[in-house]
């Protein structure tokens, strides 16, 4: 599984290798480290929360998909607009205050 993070035109690449044991402290250094080096703190969007709900809602798609990631988007997040694109892909798009855009994308592994 995949997760493309992007601020503006920078874009931070992250391989999920088991989306039902991933180390989301580590996933959270890369981000935040990411959102530094763009002069974004991205500690207020609660991307912690956001992520693995993200992944869950894509993980395992082949049982059902794409119910649980429709599910993660009819339940919203924050300010976040959450969107199921066609083939698994969930994404998450957020303004930033230095009129740039967060936008975050899950990739399924099939």
């Amino acid at each position: 599984m995949d997760l493309d993070i992007r601020i503006g035109n920078k874009s931070l690449p992250v391989d999920i290798e088991n989306p039902f044991r991933f180390d989301m402290s580590a996933v959270m250094s890369d981000v935040i480290e990411f959102g530094n080096k763009n002069n974004v703190a991205l500690e207020p969007y609660k991307l912690d929360e956001l992520i693995p709900r993200m992944i869950k809602g894509v993980a395992g798609c082949e049982a059902g998909c794409p119910s649980d990631a429709q599910n993660v988007v009819r339940q919203g997040f924050g300010n976040f607009k959450l969107e199921y694109v066609e083939g698994g892909i969930l994404t998450a798009i957020q303004n930033l205050e230095n009129s740039k855009e967060l936008e975050i994308k899950i990739f399924p592994d099939f």
